[in-house]
């Protein structure tokens, strides 16, 4: 992104898109709770994260968008579920994340600012991300918006690291993240809780869920805010000595309607309202980012005997961001029709997929703006089957862009349980990424862009035993035609008001992301063990430089135990130093954090949390001028009617 190297007024406005400076910080909140045995999708007993130790089989829907057991899958998959996110007492699902191997976040200040998420050293905008089967998008950045999306109303986070185009189309070039909110079940119960923290933060909470033979439903509404913090150092040109506060409200609703025996509706609707500070170049301004994000889907599905399964998916996601006093706004709008239908033989699995993508963007600022919109046709064919101890997994997918003509993605997989508890697996997988309309059309765009493309193999050694297990996975990912804003003065369009320092999107060159993760769990009597290595080259290779705000060494630990009722434990977060430029001219130093957190059952219903991040109020920088805030706490109290 262009965010590392933005320093002219006109470059300051496409910034804006993403509500962003000259300079982005990265806070590693150090939330490593939801690390455990389903870290690297191994054989039949890993766990989901925050649940191991129970015998009940892990189904996703990341790993080809229909459910499939954990343990038979061959990709590089890690499930948090909602145990472990209460645990962990974030504050945005990016935090969540960070906490996960072969994951690092970049953040302006608090969990409002504006977010990147880097699965194996790729780009934010490389990742693609759904909220129940929806993608979420911006056409402006590129990329998911993090901070739109309100972690309280999510049941269960399910990450991919790897590509996988051929499921999933364009953007998933270095990981998938599936994101999904919670069914009601049982007789129905009212819910609510009460968040309170740390800079003057609260967040309450209520909600009601319920089911019958026939229906299910669940509806929720949060609402919190925060007076933050000054998120800027002094040192920052255009320094506003505010506190860069936020507030958020936010509702989720899903019904689902069993027809009969062999036919399901669903209907999932989400809204979320953001309002966040942030410093601008202005000092003294009042800056605001104000986001909305909407989304909702309706999905058919018909099982027409053991064997056969179709389902029908059509919804649309639309975000925006606004900027004041200095007026920018975005708008962006994705709508999609998915068709998929799974037919089983004996050990042989065939899927099909149909999908429809229509891409929107509005601009509007004091520039020139703009509206815009492309569309993408899918048909993708998986076939996956087991041979004893073998499986062999085989996907091509080809989309048809209006803009840039057919385009074709690949995967091969091949895994192998040589002996009981060991599971060797290897891949090989194409990706592309689309440049955004903004990329392309804007004021700062480059009609002539083509898509970046990469080619990914990878290989994976996994053990599960009936306490620990253990993986070691490995992965290179050649990136080709990435996109950049580089300064070009005379080759941009006419219309930028800066001549001195024009620039505009290019093609810029060549990336390659190495790195290897060591994950593993154990449990010993009382106590649960957990912890990961990452060692990740994320380096482009036209100049030989590391790619900015990555980390290439970095570690997490985490104990957990229980104690006359209560459930305790702790956290342990490092990073070794980064560079916070392209140019590799700025180092910024490694940092370790330790986070407490403890919960309890009070009985009838109630239960109560807490969390300490940062105990030793350490002082870090992961971002020039941007400060991480230092020691915080939180309480939360939890009802559910018995």
């Amino acid at each position: 992104m262009k965010g590392s190297t933005v320093k002219s007024r006109a470059a300051v406005r496409a910034g804006r898109a993403v509500g962003v400076c000259r300079a982005r910080a990265v806070v590693i909140a150090g939330c490593f709770g939801g690390l455990a045995a389903g870290w690297a999708s191994g054989p039949a007993s890993a766990q989901t994260a925050g649940a191991a130790g129970t015998s009940a089989e892990t189904v996703i829907v990341v790993g080809k968008r229909l459910p499939e057991p954990l343990s038979s899958t061959l990709a590089d998959i890690s499930v948090v579920d909602q145990a472990a996110i209460r645990r962990q007492g974030a504050a945005a699902v990016s935090d969540v994340l960070s906490g996960l191997p072969g994951i690092a976040i970049s953040r302006n200040g608090g969990p409002a600012g504006a977010t990147s998420v880097f699965i194996r050293g790729g780009e934010t905008r490389h990742t693609a991300v759904y909220i129940d089967g929806m993608r979420v998008d911006s056409q402006a950045t590129g990329g998911a918006q993090w901070v739109q999306i309100p972690l309280e109303q999510i049941d269960r986070i399910e990450v991919l690291r790897g590509p996988a185009a051929a499921v999933y189309g364009s953007d998933a070039v270095t990981g998938v993240v599936q994101l999904l909110t919670r069914r009601g079940e049982g007789p129905a119960r009212p819910t609510a809780s009460l968040t309170l923290g740390s800079l003057g933060t609260y967040l309450a909470g209520f909600g009601l869920a319920g089911a019958s033979d026939i229906v299910d439903y669940r509806v929720s509404a949060t609402q919190g805010r925060s007076d933050g913090y000054d998120s800027r150092t002094a040192a920052a040109a255009g320094h506003n000595p505010d506190r860069d506060g936020w507030k958020r409200s936010s509702l989720q609703g899903r019904i689902g309607v069993q027809v009969n025996p062999d036919h399901r509706l669903d209907l999932s609707l989400l809204k979320s309202d953001l309002r966040a500070g942030y410093d601008g170049y202005t000092p003294g301004a009042d800056d605001q980012n104000i986001h909305d994000l909407r989304t909702g889907s309706l999905q058919w599905q018909a099982s027409w005997n053991d064997q056969a399964t179709t389902r029908v998916r059509v919804g649309q996601t639309a975000s925006s961001l606004e900027t004041r006093p200095d007026f920018y706004r975005t708008a962006t709008t994705l709508r999609d029709l998915l068709v998929q239908h799974e037919q089983h033989w004996g050990d042989h699995q065939l899927t099909g997929t149909l999908e429809r993508r229509n891409d929107e963007l509005s601009v509007s600022s004091s520039m020139p703006g703009f509206t815009g919109s492309r569309h993408q046709t899918g048909l993708a064919i998986g076939w996956r089957g087991d041979f004893g101890a073998h499986g062999v997994q085989v996907r091509v997918r080809q989309d048809a862009d209006s803009e840039f003509g057919n385009k074709h993605t690949g995967s091969l997989g091949w895994g192998w349980a040589f002996v009981p508890g060991w599971k060797l697996t290897t891949s090989a997988a194409t990706s592309f990424r689309a440049p955004t309309l903004y990329q392309r059309f804007s004021e700062y765009g480059n009609a002539s862009l083509v898509p970046e493309s990469g080619r990914n193999v990878e290989v994976s050694l996994r053990w599960a035993g009936s306490r620990s297990n253990a993986s070691l996975t490995g992965w290179r990912n050649k990136v080709s035609d990435l996109i950049d804003w580089l300064y070009q003065q005379g080759t941009c369009k006419a219309v930028i008001s800066d001549p001195v320092n024009e620039g505009c999107y290019f093609n810029v060159g060549r990336a390659q992301l190495n790195g290897w993760t060591l994950a593993g769990e154990t449990r010993l009597a009382q106590f649960k063990l957990r912890g990961s290595l990452d060692w990740q080259d994320p380096r482009n290779l036209d100049t030989q430089k590391v790619l900015p705000r990555r980390d290439r060494r970095s570690a997490s630990l985490g104990l957990d135990t229980r104690v006359a009722g209560w459930t305790l434990g702790s956290e342990l977060r490092a990073s070794a130093s980064r560079f916070d430029d392209a140019n590799n001219t700025s180092r910024l130093p490694g940092y370790g954090v330790v986070n407490l957190h403890a919960s309890r059952s009070l009985g009838l219903g109630w239960a109560v949390e807490g969390r300490i991040d940062n105990l030793a109020d350490k002082h870090y920088e992961l971002t020039r001028t941007y400060d991480t805030g230092g020691r915080q706490a939180q309480v939360s109290l939890r009802w559910q009617m018995p």
